[in-house]
């Protein structure tokens, strides 16, 4: 079970690092066109995704959510909620058809096809995803992440191993290029909400799918910290290089190509890959936002919202990205005060609810182990947990039982995954939790509150 965090922190870059920062359009425009200054930018931002990566996904999680609205139901005044909700849909969908042009681009730049076609094939991809089961999804978000890393490091090792740069005249010919936003500072925090925006949703569902928060913290913060490392060397190789890209719509295929034309085509289809993981989450979250749990009804929004995305992704990538980042972005920073006061306010339910969801599984492990006892009165101490928890009773009954017996069939001595998956110091008594639980249960309301 720990490589689902993994998983999830996979899925999580996935998402994320779409077009824009697999390409390095986003970079150069919002980071790069600050001449050194931008490099700072870049380490904020990372920070940024650190600490944002781990709040969604665990948030995801403790409030069980199959959408954005399970959580900011719960977070937020039914007023702001309206405006965050119809934020997270527009943005979504913008975003959306934004990748759509980026596969468009990326194509018709590395092999010469029409843009719209490029586009047209991403989208038709995106629908036939759409049919699998939410697992297999979660896996194709992942699969080429561990790629692009990868590529990333060896194209940054490439750069700067055995080579010397006038950093000077790079500053300067870096300021050349037209930023998004006057400012590093602003620049900075408007494209991380701009990414907090566009992958709430999809950090949510990725957090709700799993009923362990521990496991959901640790896939959010891992997430935040490869997109970290990924920005900072690919915004290092675009600066290294920034006298030759600039003022292409693809600036690290031009890097690639210069290295070896025979890797460009497999970076090409690279980005088209974490180009398509981007775009699908998008759209897909939208699609789940009306639909929820009606999967027949959910596909066929997904439909409608691509075919739509698709004829407004004729706009132009390069365009798109300068015109709509900016706007999307000021309207995300609301969202990130948002999540930032709901976490602080949160933390201490946060840490019971993760204590009593460890100890039903534990309790209930008991029924599945022919070396323990599962005894009447441990049964009722699982009624009375999940009872307590914060979320829906039978859900979390339901979603531990599933857990457990995933973990029983995988695991052939049951109390030394217990040992493994529970360290010494994190295995508080039952007891303790359930005092704890009623701590929480009687101060979340006051918590949530300051958010309302």
């Amino acid at each position: 079970m720990s490589k689902k965090y993994w998983s999830i922190a996979l899925a999580y870059v996935g998402v994320i690092v779409g077009a824009g920062l697999s390409s390095g359009q986003d970079l150069l425009q919002y980071f790069l066109s600050f001449g050194k200054k931008g490099m700072l930018g870049v380490v904020f931002m990372g920070a940024l995704n650190i600490f944002f990566g781990r709040v969604m996904v665990t948030l995801g999680s403790y409030y069980r959510s199959e959408n954005h609205q399970d959580v900011f139901n719960e977070i937020t005044h039914p007023t702001l909620n309206k405006v965050i909700d119809a934020t997270l849909i527009i943005a979504d969908f913008v975003m959306g058809f934004v990748m759509l042009a980026g596969a468009g681009a990326n194509l018709e730049q590395q092999f010469s096809i029409p843009a719209s076609l490029g586009a047209l094939g991403c989208a038709v991809l995106i629908i036939l995803v759409a049919f699998m089961d939410f697992d297999k999804i979660t896996r194709i978000l992942g699969i080429f992440t561990p790629i692009m890393v990868i590529v990333i490091m060896l194209i940054t090792a490439y750069t700067f191993i055995g080579k010397s740069y006038d950093w000077d005249m790079l500053d300067q010919a870096a300021k050349t290029v037209k930023p998004a936003i006057p400012n590093i500072w602003v620049s900075t925090l408007n494209y991380f909400a701009l990414c907090a925006l566009t992958g709430v949703s999809m950090a949510f569902l990725l957090g709700g799918s799993v009923v362990r928060i521990g496991v959901a913290e640790k896939g959010g913060t891992i997430g935040g910290i490869i997109i970290g490392v990924i920005v900072t060397c690919a915004s290092a190789t675009l600066f290294a290089n920034v006298d030759v890209i600039k003022g292409k719509d693809i600036p690290m295929l031009v890097i690639v190509d210069r290295i070896h034309p025979v890797l460009a085509p497999i970076y090409a289809l690279t980005i088209l890959a974490l180009i398509f993981n981007t775009a699908f989450s998008l759209f897909y979250a939208i699609a789940k936002r009306f639909a929820s749990d009606d999967i027949k009804k959910m596909r066929i929004i997904l439909i409608i919202t691509v075919v739509a995305g698709y004829i407004c992704s004729f706009g132009g990538f390069k365009t798109l990205i300068s015109k709509m980042y900016p706007i999307l972005g000021y309207m995300g920073i609301v969202l990130l005060l948002v999540l930032a006061i709901v976490w602080v306010g949160e933390r201490n339910n946060i840490k019971a609810e993760k204590l009593l969801r460890r100890n039903m599984i534990k309790i209930l492990l008991r029924k599945y182990d022919d070396n323990q006892e599962y005894t009447p009165k441990d049964k009722r101490k699982f009624r009375k947990l999940s009872e307590k928890s914060v979320a829906d009773t039978k859900t979390i009954r339901e979603d531990v039982k599933s857990y457990v017996e995933d973990v029983v069939e995988q695991n052939e001595d049951l109390q030394e995954y217990v040992e493994n998956s529970f360290p010494a110091e994190e295995n508080t008594n039952t007891a303790s939790s359930e005092s704890t639980s009623n701590e929480s249960a009687s101060s979340e309301a006051t918590n949530n509150e300051s958010i309302k």
